[in-house]
Order: structure tokens, then C-alpha cells, then sequence
């Protein structure tokens, strides 16, 4: 864990400033009634820190832990939020790590929490990052540009097995196997150095007719590279619960996801933590088996088609919060909720 200090080391990119932060009023909404004095608030994805910056404007009480596996971004983020250097620390952390970073800046208990799924602006809109599937840049696709492995060693390295294996979990590609192959046949003559080859090997591997609707043909196998080079996952399966057990009764979780992968995943835990464990046959809920948390959205809101003209890239959204309203940890929860999904009984 390392710390970057607001104002130090950083220019602001121009882009920053005109940077449009998704579903803003409603995360700010949402998070409000969390905002007492002293609050200690989290931003889990801090990115070029526009979610940040409008919750430090807004409550001047609290106090703002931010942090980002991305350190190009805490260091646009620390110029930014340099006019509240007082009550920000900014942290070079995976959120998934957020138990540590907490202990070490000896934070209890927080009370609110904000993740911005996904990959950020500054990664897409970077050329040499290599997310974008619109032009040839280096194969790289890593969120931690210090971290060891890169798209290029996944799409050289990975069988046909795991590469199909990836393309279908996580891209949720109908032709992961023909994708697979085709990656393989052609790196045996020629490695995989950068993403235009690479987009236009999916594009010529899609058959005609299913190219003709849903976007660029490569879409799902770079959301699959990119998931899998930064155990986007994995993580999110780790991050979420450990964010809900660090909240105070009263605090506040909202979520914005970009795909139903992740949103999967945290309406698992936000519904498990809002269920009573108490068996089903009982009029109420013994103490001790009352719900932990209660849903602050009906499903997963999505953004208004206003929001979506300002900034296209909020179109695939979807929003999930919920209220901390008692304390206990949510695993007992969630294994019980895994349990019924594979089929298992409530006792």
C-alpha cells in the first residue's frame, strides 16, 4: 500500500476537468444521509475522481479515503482533489484490499462506500493501455501498469482451452471456441503484439450474420482479456462483502456496474446481507438472524436517457445501493445463499 499526496507530482489533463462522472446525482444522493460529521466515506475506484471531488464539495464534514489499483489515476486524481489535501488520503490499492488499508490508517468502521465498476475514461481513452478495440495500440489491457501479466502473455500464452474458457465466462462469447482457435492457428505463425490484429482476428472469426448486430465483433473478447488480466472477478467476489462488514449501522454501499458479470455478483451479496436467516416456517426472525442491510434501489436503476446523452459510456449502467441497519458479518449469509443456489435446504 502506498500513498500519494494531494498536489504533488501531477498536472491536470484538460480532459479531466470536462470528465462526466456516471449517474452522479444519484450517487451523491444516495450517500447523503451517510454524510454525518466526522463520516469517513470510501471511493473503492477512485479513477480521475469526479464521484470524489462532488462528495468532498457537497459535505464538508467528511473525510475521504480514496483508491485505485491505477497509479497514473491517483496522481491525476491527487491534483484534482489537492483543495481538500486535508481530508483525503489517497491510497495505491486494489479495492479487494480495503480491510488492510483501513487497519493501517487505523479506520474502524466507514460510513459510506462508493464503487465505479469497470475500466475507467483515462485507461480507454489512453491509446498505448491497449482497452480499446477501436484502434491498434499494445496489447496490455493491465489497470496496474506495475502488475506482471499483460493481454499480450494471456493471448500468447493461454491454451485454446483457457482461452475459450475466458472468452465464454467472462465475455459471454457464443463463439468462444471458433475465437479460440482462430487466436491460436495465427499466433503459431505470428505472436499477438497489439490490439488491431487481434480485433480484426474476432471480427473475421464471428460468423456475417451475427456481426451485423450488437456492436464491434471483438467487444466480448476484450471485455474477457481485460476481466481476466486484472481478476476483475475475483476481486469484486472479495471487495463486496469485505465493504458491506466495514460499514456502520446506518452507513451506505452503492455499486455502479457495467455488465451483468459484476452486477451479478453484487446483487448476490446485497440481497443475501437484506434476507433473515431465520428458517422460513417462523413468523419472525429470532434475534440475531434479522437482516443486515436493507436495499435502497428496486432492482438495479438505470440511467436516464438524459444522462446517457451527456456521456455515453453510462448507457450499460446499472446502480444498486443499500443501507447498513445492523451489525454481524455477512458470510454465514452468503454461504447459506450459495447453498441454496447449488440446490441445498434450509434447515
Amino acid at each position: 500500500m502506498s500513498v500519494v499526496r494531494a498536489g504533488s507530482e501531477a498536472a491536470v489533463d484538460e480532459s479531466d476537468a470536462g470528465h462526466v462522472p456516471v449517474m452522479l446525482e444519484r450517487c451523491v444522493e444516495i450517500l447523503a444521509p451517510a454524510a454525518r460529521p466526522g463520516a469517513v466515506f470510501v471511493d473503492a475506484t477512485l479513477g480521475l475522481a469526479g464521484h470524489s471531488e462532488a462528495l468532498l464539495a457537497r459535505f464538508p464534514d467528511i473525510r475521504l479515503v480514496g483508491l485505485d489499483r491505477d497509479p497514473q489515476a491517483l496522481r491525476r486524481s491527487a491534483e484534482r482533489l489537492a483543495p481538500y489535501a486535508d481530508r483525503i488520503d489517497l491510497i495505491h490499492a486494489v479495492y479487494d484490499e480495503l480491510p488492510e488499508v483501513l487497519g493501517r490508517l487505523g479506520i474502524k468502521e466507514i460510513h459510506g462506500i462508493l464503487f465505479d465498476l469497470g475500466v475507467s475514461s483515462l485507461q480507454l481513452d489512453v491509446r498505448e493501455r491497449g482497452f480499446a478495440y477501436a484502434y491498434d495500440a499494445p496489447l496490455d489491457m493491465r489497470m496496474d501498469q506495475t502488475a506482471p501479466l499483460t493481454a499480450e502473455e494471456v493471448v500468447n500464452t493461454y491454451s485454446a482451452a483457457q482461452l475459450a474458457r475466458i472468452l465464454r465466462e467472462y465475455g459471454e462469447e457464443r463463439f468462444a471456441k471458433r475465437v479460440a482457435g482462430a487466436i491460436v492457428a495465427a499466433r503459431d505463425k505470428t505472436p499477438f503484439t497489439s490490439t488491431g490484429p487481434l480485433a480484426e482476428l474476432v471480427r473475421e472469426s464471428i460468423p456475417a450474420a451475427t456481426r451485423r448486430t450488437g456492436g464491434h465483433p471483438a467487444k466480448r473478447t476484450f471485455q474477457a482479456l481485460r476481466i481476466e488480466v486484472n481478476a476483475e472477478l475475483s476481486v469484486l467476489q472479495r471487495a463486496i462483502p469485505a465493504a458491506v462488514d466495514a460499514l456502520a449501522v446506518g452507513g451506505r454501499i452503492a455499486v455502479l456496474a457495467y455488465h451483468s458479470l459484476e452486477d451479478r455478483l453484487v446483487k448476490q451479496v446485497l440481497v443475501a446481507g437484506a434476507a433473515s436467516t431465520a428458517p422460513p416456517q417462523l413468523p419472525f426472525a429470532p434475534p440475531g438472524h434479522e437482516p443486515l442491510l436493507t436495499l435502497l434501489t428496486r432492482g438495479a436503476q438505470e440511467p436516464t436517457e438524459a444522462e446517457i446523452a451527456e456521456n455515453s459510456r453510462a448507457a450499460s449502467a446499472k446502480f444498486r445501493a443499500a443501507e447498513r441497519v445492523r451489525s454481524g458479518s455477512i458470510a454465514p449469509r452468503l454461504a447459506v445463499a450459495e447453498a441454496d443456489r447449488r440446490g441445498g435446504k434450509r434447515r
